[in-house]
C-alpha cells in the first residue's frame, strides 16, 4: 500500500491519494498510467474471462486533470457494475456516478479556486469528457508544466503551426471554430478555437 501511495503521488493531488485508493480498492480496479495520448485521456476496459477491471489514464497530465479523468472512468466501472451494457456509455446513470463520486473531492476542496469554479459549473450537466467543456479544458491547461498556446489566442492573420508541422493562417471565426488557411496547399479549413499551436513567424512577410 505505501508503494501504491507514493506512486499514486506523482500523478494526484497529494490529499487525494488515500481517497483514490478507496475507490480503487472498492470497486476492485486495476489502474494503468498510460504514455500520452492525443486521442484520449483514458479509459476503461471491462474484465475478461474474469479478469480485473481496467482504467487508464494518460500519464502527461498535470494532478488535478489526472484525478478528475481517473474518477470520469472509475464512474464508467460504477456504471458497468450496475448495468453492463444497458445503458449509454455517457447517459444519465454514468453522469450521477461521476457526479456522487467527484463531489467528496470537490467537497475537500482539492482543487485552486478556478478549477473548483469550474468544476461546479461542469457538473450541472457533465460531458463525455473535460475537454468537451471550454472553460473547464482551459482553466485545467493553466495547470501544465508547459504553458499552452490556443488558436484562440493567436491574432487574426497570424500565423501558427500544428503538431505534424503544418503552417495556417488564422482567419475569420465561425461559432467555436476559426478558418484557417492552409500555407501548404491554401486550402481553407475550420479549427476548434481551442486547438493546441505554435505560433509561427513567416519569413520576408
Amino acid at each position: 500500500m505505501a508503494d501504491y501511495s507514493a506512486i499514486l503521488s506523482r500523478y494526484l493531488p497529494r490529499d487525494s491519494v488515500e481517497m483514490v485508493i478507496g475507490l480503487l480498492q472498492e470497486y476492485k480496479v486495476h489502474l494503468k498510467i498510460a504514455r500520452g495520448r492525443s486521442s484520449k485521456l483514458g479509459d476503461f476496459r471491462p474484465p475478461v474471462n474474469g479478469g480485473a477491471r481496467r482504467v487508464s489514464v494518460n500519464n502527461d497530465l498535470n494532478k488535478f486533470a489526472f484525478l478528475i479523468t481517473l474518477i470520469h472512468e472509475i464512474a464508467h466501472v460504477y456504471v458497468w457494475i450496475n448495468y453492463r451494457n444497458r445503458v449509454k456509455p455517457h447517459g444519465n446513470e454514468w453522469k450521477m456516478a461521476y457526479t456522487e463520486l467527484m463531489m467528496p473531492f470537490i467537497e475537500e476542496q482539492l482543487f485552486p479556486d478556478d478549477i473548483q469554479k469550474a468544476l461546479l459549473a461542469y457538473f450541472r450537466n457533465p460531458k463525455a469528457s473535460s475537454v468537451a467543456d471550454r472553460n473547464l479544458h482551459k482553466v485545467l491547461k493553466a495547470y501544465d508544466d508547459k504553458p499552452t498556446v490556443f488558436l484562440e489566442d493567436i491574432p487574426e492573420n497570424g500565423y501558427f503551426v500544428i503538431k505534424s508541422g503544418r503552417i495556417f493562417r488564422k482567419m475569420g471565426k465561425i461559432r467555436t471554430r476559426y478558418r484557417c488557411m492552409s500555407y501548404n496547399d491554401k486550402k481553407v479549413y475550420l479549427v476548434n478555437a481551442l486547438a493546441e499551436v505554435k505560433p509561427y513567424t513567416m519569413e520576408n512577410e
